[in-house]
């Protein structure tokens, strides 16, 4: 009996923790598409609110790892249960960095805004950033429904992003060559595409981690790149912004 009452008090404090990763994956959602939104519209209020959120993202992450700690101190998981504990704190770690890439993107639109936009380049960065938005989406959805086959698309859908960043990192270098007064815009707006391409690599990251769970076994780890580009320049979500006081 005792045993008993010790496992729904796990199950409890778990269907807590668990309910504290869905609010911080919808958070993050928001912040993908509110930050790509404010670059289309042309809109520092709307890139601030993104800038700002973050804030409450942050918390939940150190809030999930709190509660995940004491979970395991004081309930002493089995081997099974250990390992969904483990697994919402990668998803949370997850989480967290895909939030500061998403504020990253916010970081450019103010020095963007004080340039002629790059036809075309936003709604694409913005339908890039849409892909991201519901591959996550659906990677919390087999978490939740531990549905290691929809996870497994999940993976699989991280080429067409890396596809999608492949198409822009070619049409900034044409931009670029054709004008160099393009060149500065055409920097940040890789950056932005960069991020992105990032984001989704996270996702993936949790969709392994749903495989994981489910299966007790980690996906292969040659997972499909397509990521091309000669120069591939990683974006550290908190590296200063050229020309931006934001930083």
């Amino acid at each position: 009996m005792k045993e008993q009452h010790i496992a729904s008090a796990f199950d409890r404090d778990l269907e807590a923790i668990q309910a504290r990763i869905m609010k911080m994956g919808g958070l993050v959602e928001t912040a993908i598409l509110d930050a790509a939104q404010s670059l289309v519209d042309r809109d520092e209020e709307a890139a601030e609110k993104v800038r700002a959120g973050d804030k409450a993202i942050d918390e939940l992450e150190e809030l999930i790892n709190e509660e995940s700690a004491r979970l395991i101190a004081l309930r002493s998981p089995t081997a099974i249960d250990l390992r969904v504990v483990l697994s919402v704190m990668k998803i949370a770690g997850n989480l967290e960095r895909i939030g500061d890439y998403a504020k990253n993107m916010a970081k450019r639109t103010g020095v963007l805004i004080q340039m002629s936009p790059i036809e075309g380049t936003h709604a694409a960065l913005r339908r890039m950033a849409r892909e991201v938005q519901l591959m996550l989406k659906d990677a919390l959805d087999a978490y939740i429904k531990r549905d290691a086959d929809l996870a497994r698309d999940v993976i699989q859908r991280d080429r067409d992003v890396d596809q999608m960043y492949n198409a822009l990192f070619r049409e900034f270098l044409t931009f670029m060559l054709e004008d160099p007064r393009n060149i500065t815009a055409c920097m940040h707006l890789h950056f932005i595409a960069k991020n992105n391409e990032r984001m989704g690599d996270h996702v993936t990251s949790i969709a392994e981690q749903v495989v994981y769970l489910v299966s007790g076994v980690k996906p292969d780890d040659n997972r499909p790149k397509e990521d091309k580009t000669s120069t591939d320049i990683s974006v550290a979500p908190d590296a200063p912004t050229p020309g931006s006081k934001d930083t």
